[in-house]
């Protein structure tokens, strides 16, 4: 039964770079967020590494074997009757790759698979898709002052509202949930997306309006937040936020948004925050 869910947002790619609304664009990272995906990948590594042993324990072929002139071979045995073998950890991921790199970073240290899901796609942005807001004031002023003050002048654009992807998340985090409830062991849940997409999820399955202006605030690229689902009497479920938007330590040790100084070249613009 799946007893934690983790909620990790993609690193920074070059529509993020540009402040471009990506939405369902499919955005590789950028040489920064497959930075910042590396550092949270090890941070949730060797925060989880249990579930490598886990998963060792499942698949015992997948642990490397010396050669026939080693004095013995690893034990497998080891890993079976861990107190980390008791537990697993499953990851899915939207099915946009720069979600599938910021997977990756995390899952290919523990020899983890990783499951795709397109219900994890970010919020569908319509035809803003690609603009910035620059651009998306100069189309229409009116739309824009509405969408920011969260009054849903931005539909008339063909732009998903956050009702309906905090609605589409909540519904597919609930399935995945409601699915586990049978399994003896307990699981971690580890889904990879997109920071509107996750905002309006948490927002929703803890009982907020993801349009009320005064919730939960912005991920930062490569940050995590995590929740805990218990069934109540009656099967239905209820949700305890335990964090929200948490980073590595390096981020705050350093410019998280612009990464180190050795992978900017002298072509690279600076992220600056958004203003208007």
């Amino acid at each position: 039964m799946i007893t934690e869910v983790v909620m990790v947002r993609h690193g920074r790619t070059c529509f993020n770079l540009e402040r471009r609304l990506q939405g369902q664009i499919d955005v590789p990272l950028d040489i920064v967020g497959q930075w910042q995906a590396d550092q949270t990948g090890f941070e949730l590594a060797r925060r989880y590494y249990w579930a490598k042993v886990s998963r060792i324990a499942d698949h015992p072929e997948t642990l490397p074997q010396p050669g026939p002139q080693a004095a013995r071979p690893s034990s497998t045995e080891e890993y079976r009757k861990a107190p980390a073998a008791r537990r697993t950890l499953r990851i899915v991921s939207s099915d946009l790759f720069r979600a599938q790199q910021t997977a990756h970073a995390f899952a290919d240290i523990l020899g983890l698979p990783i499951e795709l899901d397109e219900r994890m796609r970010e919020r569908a942005f319509g035809r803003w898709e690609g603009m910035t807001r620059p651009e998306m004031r100069a189309m229409d002023a009116e739309a824009y002052a509405s969408w920011k003050a969260h009054t849903g002048g931005e539909t008339r654009y063909g732009v998903e509202t956050r009702t309906h992807v905090g609605r589409r998340g909540a519904d597919a985090v609930i399935d995945i949930v409601g699915r586990s409830r049978g399994e003896e062991r307990e699981t971690t849940l580890v889904i990879v997306g997109h920071g509107s997409w996750i905002v309006a999820t948490i927002e929703t399955l803890v009982g907020m309006d993801p349009d009320n202006l005064s919730n939960l605030g912005s991920m930062r690229n490569a940050f995590w937040s995590r929740l805990t689902p218990v069934f109540v009497g009656d099967g239905t479920l209820r949700w305890t936020l335990d964090e929200f938007n948490s980073g590595p330590a390096i981020a705050g040790l350093m410019d998280w948004e612009n990464g180190p100084e050795e992978l900017r070249n002298d072509d690279m613009p600076r992220w600056k925050p958004i203003a208007g």
